[in-house]
């Protein structure tokens, strides 16, 4: 059967042969194929959405809001040492989320004690302008918070938004002509827009997730 990386399955020890090279995403699989407690999904939209933004914003401190297992904060760093630490920030995290960050310091232990898991409200979390602000799959209008929050702040933002709520996200009045969900991540984009934002939209492979538009913004005075 061919390995399909959208499902929800645990990757485990039996996966090890699919990721075999010495690329830093096979590594990062190996160990967390080890691990045995991290959805194979959750591993390539992580995967997908931090190299993508990693190409866009060097440095700063990354911090992951709405962050599930923190994994999109820990490839941040990894793929970038130059910034000095991260945050990872959720409701309520999954139980393995500190199984998680230990197996990768284990593996990398340049990170020991530079990545925070925390269980927080978004909105309680306090950002500067030298952040990169990721949110990979932040619910609903919980992406309208992080979005407004980043730009609050003048920080770097990343968002790949999912479960679009209807009734509650600006549609901008384009209904008429987009799908509610694709008018709402393009009222977010010019959101970002009018507020001084230079602005790339980008997507992530259909293959991992179908809710795949990555919108990145940046202040115009850090491009």
């Amino acid at each position: 059967m061919a390995f399909d990386v959208s499902r929800r399955s645990f990757l485990t020890r039996h996966d090890l042969h699919l990721f075999a090279g010495e690329t830093l995403f096979d590594r990062v699989a190996r160990v967390l194929c080890e691990a045995e407690c991290l959805p194979r999904k959750e591993l390539y939209e992580s995967w997908e959405v931090a190299r993508r933004v990693r190409r866009r914003f060097r440095g700063g401190r990354v911090v992951d809001l709405a962050c599930g297992h923190g994994l999109v904060a820990q490839l941040m760093m990894l793929l970038d040492d130059s910034s000095p630490r991260a945050l990872a920030i959720d409701r309520r995290l999954p139980p393995s989320a500190s199984f998680v960050a230990a197996a990768i310091v284990r593996a990398w232990p340049r990170l020991e004690g530079r990545v925070t898991l925390e269980e927080r409200v978004v909105g309680d979390v306090a950002l500067d302008e030298d952040d990169v602000v990721v949110a990979a799959h932040a619910c609903g209008a919980l992406t309208d918070v992080v979005l407004e929050r980043a730009i609050a702040a003048r920080a770097r933002v990343a968002v790949l938004p999912c479960c679009h709520d209807v009734d509650r996200s600006d549609r901008g009045g384009l209904e008429g002509w987009l799908d509610p969900a694709l008018a709402i991540d393009v009222t977010r984009a010019a959101r970002l827009r009018a507020n001084g934002y230079d602005v790339r939209t980008q997507s992530i492979p259909a293959t991992v997730t179908p809710k795949n538009r990555l919108l990145i913004g940046a202040p115009l005075q850090h491009r």
